[in-house]
């Protein structure tokens, strides 16, 4: 009797172990077939939205960053390219005891035969590029024999990272003795170039013709001991970014032309500070006329880069700064003379 009694007991647990056992297998298998149906299913459209979304706010987060370290380092590579040139002008005032002339017009240190000549073709050979110095004819003017051909080879250390892509003009205006050109093939551009002087018109009380210019200009053969005012504070080469096409406030301006900067090759391409209206139109009136900005309002023979806030410049004992674009014209144009002796009054 107790046997059966035990007998019975075990074979009702078997039985519920069995129920018990097959019931959660039941569950189970339920439970997979449902997350398959899901996960056949895919996401659901608010799910799907909120990815979008959170990648959208991240994107947004990252590109200014992105974008900003893409300007840092144009900007590096731009200060770069005006130290090489620095480096060059100084080699060539080592080996002539003065400094380039912005042009050659005539006979000159480093331009014995007396042609148009500008500053970058005579530093060629101090700034690793022996090559295309060798192909310059300095018998000839720039625009004569084949110098026209040896004008289209790109220098890098004269071309800024920042400037877009320029629109090529193969009809050049003349500008004498220079005539009219037909270009086969466009010169390769210069974003840099030699800052003269000022424009008397900024403070006529302070500027003249006689204490105006800086380091270089046309013909000029400015020695060390000329730069009265410190080689560390006086700017002999600028960014002109953009020529020769024009540019007003970072935008183009396709309805105007420059006559000057359209290679680096072109002798005449330097400027004097002038200064400029707000909206770039107007250049040389004079800060009581509203010609109160030095930099970045227009490219056409001004200071400009395609730079934020600002372009560098080149002084004349070879370091490089970054000069804001809200620069006070007074006395930007006091870093621009050699030996007016206006700093002491900023």
């Amino acid at each position: 009797m107790v046997d059966q009694v035990y007998n019975a007991r075990k074979q009702k647990q078997k039985a519920n172990f069995w129920v018990e056992t097959n019931w959660g297998i039941a569950q189970t298998t339920c439970m997979e077939q449902r997350n398959r149906q899901r996960s056949m299913q895919g996401f659901s459209l608010i799910e799907l939205l909120v990815v979008v979304v959170i990648i959208g706010i991240l994107v947004g987060l990252l590109l200014p960053a992105v974008q900003s370290a893409r300007e840092a380092g144009r900007r590096a590579h731009c200060q770069n390219n005006l130290r090489q040139i620095g480096f060059a002008v100084l080699q060539f005032e080592s080996a002539n005891r003065v400094f380039p002339a912005s042009g050659w017009t005539q006979v000159g240190q480093g331009n014995p035969s007396g042609t148009y000549v500008g500053w970058r073709a005579v530093c060629l050979g101090y700034m690793e590029q022996s090559n295309i110095r060798e192909r310059y004819d300095f018998s000839q003017h720039w625009w004569s024999g084949s110098n026209l051909e040896t004008g289209t080879l790109v220098v890098p250390a004269f071309v800024c990272p920042s400037t877009t892509s320029r629109i090529s003009i193969p009809n050049i205006v003349a500008k004498p003795p220079r005539p009219a050109l037909t270009l086969p093939r466009p010169l390769a551009s210069a974003d840099y170039d030699a800052v003269m002087g000022v424009r008397p018109t900024i403070d006529p009380a302070t500027y003249d013709a006689t204490n105006r210019f800086s380091v270089m200009h046309r013909d000029s053969r400015t020695r060390f001991a000329a730069i009265t005012d410190g080689s560390s504070q006086t700017i002999m080469v600028v960014e002109c970014a953009g020529r020769p096409n024009v540019f007003r406030n970072g935008k183009p301006r396709v309805d105007s032309q420059n006559d000057q900067g359209i290679g680096w090759i072109d002798s005449e391409s330097a400027f004097s500070l002038d200064g400029s209206s707000s909206d770039g139109d107007r250049e040389g009136c004079g800060p009581i006329s509203g010609c109160t900005v030095a930099i970045n309002a227009r490219n056409d023979n001004e200071p400009y880069s395609l730079h934020i806030h600002g372009a560098h410049a080149l002084f004349a004992d070879g370091h490089v700064t970054f000069e804001n674009m809200s620069v006070d014209i007074k006395a930007m144009a006091a870093k621009c003379t050699r030996a007016a002796a206006e700093l002491e009054a900023f």
